[in-house]
């Protein structure tokens, strides 16, 4: 349930607020309401108990119980930020799962004046450094600061164009920006290449003008490079710039960031309309229903959806490849029912991964986003990873889960889902200590690995055993370190056997590729991708003079694998034709095309399965 390890820049600060991170995580496998957890009992903790417990209460008289007390709160003074965090939290969180209108009108007009409550308590000198975690961060009124890649900066100036400064007392700039500087600084070199003291802030300012923002020249000096996109922003990130931001009132913050939604879904009673534990989930149900109407918006909907998952992952310093770069021709929506709606997108076909098809998603829960998705398949076979974000875990993440699930299965054409090791507790503490394990065992994941598969076996005995037992961090360590699986059967893929895809990782197959350069050409990439591309060419009877860039590029890579593929030339005419098919549809606008046509290759599929499952 954590941020996997694909975030794509480390963030400049990351300090942990303890208690809100700890109850959060914990409760959001567990689904126990935070009232049963001790809390001090003065008045305003009570108060704030009596909220946090209300999120978990239904029934015809609890939302005029919520409004008032929520009024209550709203008149509040506030003495310190952990109050006020828990505040909004909760508050959130109902406006996301209103018991009701009056709940719902009421979380909006308080989360819309938020930042009041926030400026109060800086001129009260409160330690505003407690609204800087990652698992609270994003609140109206607040400041944030981060390293961001090229293209999220270029995004934030734009949108925020006064807001941004470079956070000087935190930078000390080096060689990067002597050696990359003098593009756009003329007569850089004859300070930076042979003085040790060179004011680096002063030639930036007095480069850029006294009335332009700093940031915004910098940034926009990259982006007239005479350069593609991606080394712009090598050069840009080379010099890890840390960026500050205020977020004021706006609507950014994910104190406001929300879709206005037509209707919206109540849960009012204690069946049916509360909210479902995932206890009541089963994912074999769920993935074998019809599957959910798929609704592709117009460019300028998808426009609106790029740019706000892009707001919902600056806020939560987060970045991911495919929410930083998605195509917003290709989003795609799926309305699930009690007021959920799923996003999907692809990458631009310039941005594409060489191998595998991607695509991102976000949540949106009555219009609030509640979290994000990562999905890369290749065949059947998907990895996917899911992050419900720390306010809305205990808010039916289960259900939740299993449809977003349905949708990126229906649309990817996967019968075999598996998650990362991360996601259930390798290098991630939180998850270890949420037991993320046990929610994909009891979803019905299985452990890829025989020897976590009979541990986990023996896990479930214990318990069976021993009501109290809990499973020790140590083995759930242990558990942790290998895939989970889910797998269903199809008969649409023949070939599709349980377990094939157990030891499969395309790095395997990139390291293959590059042992062959390393031992067969020298180490000259260049040389190898030409030699490569001229044998396919012949076995295939195909020429890509004509072709498009991207698809040269396609066909290279693929040039790359089948190298190591014996018996290729045996192919029939046919599959040389739909392997030709296959490659260049990894550039069409829909890259799930693309994906579709390399499950109905059956001896594509082999190959690739064969050669991504040897290591060494």
């Amino acid at each position: 349930m954590g941020y996997g390890p694909n975030v794509v820049l480390p963030v400049a600060r990351r300090r942990r607020y303890g208690v809100i991170r700890e109850l959060d995580t914990w409760q959001a496998m567990h689904d126990v309401p935070l009232s049963r957890i001790p809390m001090a009992a003065n008045t305003l903790d009570h108060q704030l108990t009596e909220l946090e417990a209300c999120r978990y209460r239904f029934g015809h008289t609890e939302a005029a119980c919520v409004v008032k007390l929520l009024n209550r709160l709203d008149a509040a003074r506030f003495p310190d930020p952990a109050s006020l965090i828990r505040f909004h939290e909760a508050s959130l969180f109902l406006r996301a799962f209103p018991q009701g209108p009056a709940v719902f009108r009421a979380t909006e007009r308080i989360l819309n004046s938020f930042h009041k409550k926030v400026e109060a308590l800086r001129k009260a000198g409160a330690d505003m450094d407690d609204f800087e975690p990652i698992e609270v961060s994003g609140i109206a009124g607040t400041q944030m600061e981060d390293t961001l890649s090229f293209d999220v900066a270029h995004w934030l100036v734009k949108h925020m164009p006064s807001q941004v400064q470079i956070a000087w007392e935190n930078y000390e700039p080096e060689r990067e920006l002597g050696t990359t500087g003098p593009r756009f600084m003329p007569l850089l070199e004859d300070d930076a290449y042979v003085e040790a003291d060179t004011p680096w802030r002063r030639w930036l300012e007095t480069a850029g003008g006294k009335r332009h923002a700093t940031p915004t020249w910098l940034i926009e000096r990259f982006e007239k490079l005479p350069l593609p996109v991606q080394q712009k922003a090598e050069l840009y990130e080379s010099l890890r710039v840390p960026l500050r931001w205020n977020l004021k009132n706006s609507l950014i913050a994910r104190t406001r960031n929300w879709k206005p939604v037509r209707s919206v879904f109540y849960h009012s009673e204690p069946d049916g309309t509360g909210l479902i534990s995932r206890s009541q989930v089963s994912l074999a149900e769920e993935l074998a229903r019809r599957p959910p109407q798929l609704t592709r918006l117009s460019h300028k909907q998808g426009d609106e959806i790029i740019d706000m998952i892009r707001e919902v992952m600056l806020v939560r310093y987060r970045e991911l490849y495919g929410t930083t770069l998605g195509d917003p021709k290709s989003v795609a929506q799926f309305d699930v029912g009690r007021g959920v709606s799923i996003h999907l997108w692809n990458l631009p076909p310039d941005r594409r991964l060489p191998l595998r098809a991607y695509v991102a998603g976000l949540t949106l829960k009555n219009g609030v986003p509640i979290n994000y998705i990562e999905a890369i398949g290749l065949c059947e076979w998907m990895e996917v990873g899911f992050n419900t974000f720390y306010t809305f875990r205990g808010g039916e993440a289960g259900w939740i889960y299993a449809q977003v699930l349905r949708c990126l299965c229906h649309r990817m054409g996967t019968t075999c889902v598996s998650v990362y090791p991360y996601q259930l507790g390798h290098q991630n503490e939180e998850a270890i200590e949420s037991g993320a394990f046990w929610f994909y065992r009891k979803l019905g994941f299985r452990p890829g690995r025989a020897d976590l598969q009979r541990l986990a076996e023996r896990e479930e005995q214990k318990i069976a055993a021993d009501a109290r037992y809990r499973t020790p961090a140590r083995t759930l360590n242990r558990l942790a370190a290998g895939h989970v699986f889910y797998e269903f059967s199809t008969n649409e893929l023949p070939g599709s056997e349980l377990g094939a895809w157990d030891s499969f990782s395309t790095r395997n197959i990139g390291l293959r590729v590059n042992r062959r350069m390393a031992r067969d050409f020298g180490r000259d990439a260049s040389r190898m991708r030409e030699r490569s591309r001229r044998a396919l060419e012949k076995i295939l009877g195909a020429s890509t003079s004509s072709w498009k860039p991207p698809e040269k590029s396609t066909f290279d890579n693929f040039a790359l694998v089948l190298a190591d593929v014996p018996g290729l030339r045996a192919w029939t005419r046919e599959e040389k034709e739909d392997l030709i098919r296959i490659i260049r549809a990894k550039t069409k606008p829909d890259e799930m095309l693309y994906l579709h046509l390399t499950q109905r290759h059956g001896r594509l599929r082999r190959a690739l399965l064969r050669l991504g499952s040897q290591v060494g």
